[in-house]
């Protein structure tokens, strides 16, 4: 189905991909995170800070931090679905991936302006997103990705809904935007790596 997806629509939706227990405790685990303080304002390129373009807090987690281990099990759940898939998803070859960006929107109307996360080959080719939000109704709450397949006008509305993976290519085929959000919203974001790409990125040092 991924590979399927990917290919076709350039996105894929999984719901369900841990199961009520598991997707309970890496919820748990992140809103600790959070009321740690361990949280800081997302960035733009060049380390800025800029609210009116996003307005999410993120800590960036390897997964062996003390009390992070059902994140650590949904990364490990993640590398194996990308594995399975590997060699099969368009002409990459996935080699690695970054930690976890662990996102909060606080709920305060903020959201992400229309934005491409790889517009400069940097060699992230694959957005992988995991949605961790009980209950979620967009009518109420906002905080919809909107997601622009193939660059076109068309526009993919998606609801942040727990337990739910979401993957898309990360180059300029898949602009997409977070609407701005009016409840809490977590997420949990890592990027995959084409090795030539990748490889290429860093010879330029870009």
């Amino acid at each position: 189905m991924v590979v399927n997806q990917l290919n076709t629509n350039g996105f894929c939706i999984i719901n369900n991909f841990l199961g009520s227990s598991c997707s309970t405790e890496v919820l748990q685990q992140v809103l600790n995170l959070y009321q740690s303080g361990v949280f800081s304002n997302g960035q733009l390129a060049r380390n800025v800070s800029v609210n009116r373009i996003r307005g999410d807090k993120i800590a960036w987690i390897g997964g062996d931090e003390r009390g992070c281990e059902a994140i650590k099990y949904l990364s490990s759940c993640v590398d194996s679905l990308i594995s399975r898939c590997n060699g099969r998803l368009g002409n990459y070859m996935i080699t690695g991936r970054t930690k976890c960006m662990v996102a909060c929107y606080p709920g305060s109307g903020l959201g992400y302006i229309r934005h491409i996360d790889n517009p400069n080959r940097d060699g992230r080719c694959v957005t992988v997103l995991y949605y961790l939000n009980p209950n979620w109704n967009s009518q109420d709450c906002g905080g919809q990705l909107w997601l622009y397949p193939n660059n076109e006008n068309k526009v993919v509305k998606i609801d942040p809904i727990f337990d739910r993976l979401l993957l898309f290519w990360s180059d300029r085929r898949n602009p997409h935007e977070v609407k701005p959000a009016y409840a809490m919203r977590y997420a949990i974001t890592l990027w995959y790596f084409d090795e030539k790409e990748r490889a290429l990125s860093s010879q330029n040092g870009t």
